[in-house]
């Protein structure tokens, strides 16, 4: 059993808490130094962002950070170093969220290899469709690594169920047209979305994109598995400087949104 799977079975049906940030923003010591707040402030997975310079589904945010994280001269193998360092501390399931470009370069197969090895559980490719992933589907799936896939409110009753068939560990609902980053409400259809998708699928369903506080995490959530929050964390790191400071906000924010999804049902 995967450790994502794991990590849902331990739930026992309560509402999982994915927190996301880009890996070597500030740098990569404050990013080990991220992933234990963010761990022991409630989180359930974390989501580790691979910076890109030309990213598809990340809003301006996130691409600042990716941008920050490339001036540090972050790479991909660097970053599976950081996971490999994470996993000699934590059993908390890791994500990878990544442009295919990156992976393309490195080598589908290396990366794989690499990437389970150091400890990598799942990956995220939003530009990596279906109907293009056959290789590296092949590779992830004989390695047990986990293949997330997408779907959005656009997403057809027949492009549902091929992802259902496809991905897992979760599958993640983007909850907006558009890119990444924090909305003043969610989508008006949601919660008839994510029961569609629901009915035709039998991994759990997270919903991510736009959700930006405790309020919109429980609204998410009740129709959901779970919620994914990548923007706001990324805002706290960029907006505090001081580590103590940045670390007390981060903790603070976790936890409040970890505690908002406790009585949901």
């Amino acid at each position: 059993m995967s450790r994502i799977q794991d990590r849902f079975n331990s739930l026992n049906g309560n509402k999982a808490l994915v927190a996301f940030f880009t890996a070597g923003d500030p740098d990569l010591s404050a990013s080990k130094e991220i992933f234990s707040v963010i761990e022991k402030s409630g989180a359930d997975l974390i989501e580790i962002g691979v910076p890109f310079s030309d990213p598809l589904a990340d809003g301006p945010i996130i691409q600042a950070s990716s941008h920050r994280s490339l001036q540090n001269k972050t790479t991909l193998k660097k970053i599976i170093e950081l996971v490999k360092d994470i996993r000699s501390e934590s059993e908390l399931p890791i994500v990878l969220m990544s442009s295919f470009n990156p992976i393309f370069v490195y080598g589908q197969k290396a990366f794989v290899e690499d990437a389970v090895k150091a400890g990598v559980d799942g990956v995220i490719l939003p530009d990596l469709p279906p109907e293009e992933a056959e290789e590296f589907l092949g590779y992830a799936n004989e390695k047990k690594l986990d293949m997330i896939f997408l779907l959005a409110p656009t997403s057809t009753p027949e492009r549902i169920e091929r992802i259902g068939e496809l991905s897992k560990g979760f599958i993640y609902y983007v909850s907006l047209t558009g890119t990444t980053g924090t909305q003043s409400a969610l989508s008006k259809n949601l919660e008839e979305k994510v029961t569609e998708i629901k009915s035709k699928v039998q991994l759990p369903v997270l919903v991510g994109f736009g959700i930006s506080g405790p309020e919109q995490a429980q609204e998410a959530a009740q129709c959901s598995d779970g919620v994914i929050i990548g923007s706001a964390i990324v805002k706290l790191i960029e907006s505090h400087s001081d580590p103590v400071e940045r670390n007390r906000n981060i903790a603070d924010f976790v936890s409040g949104i970890k505690k908002s999804l406790t009585n949901c049902s």
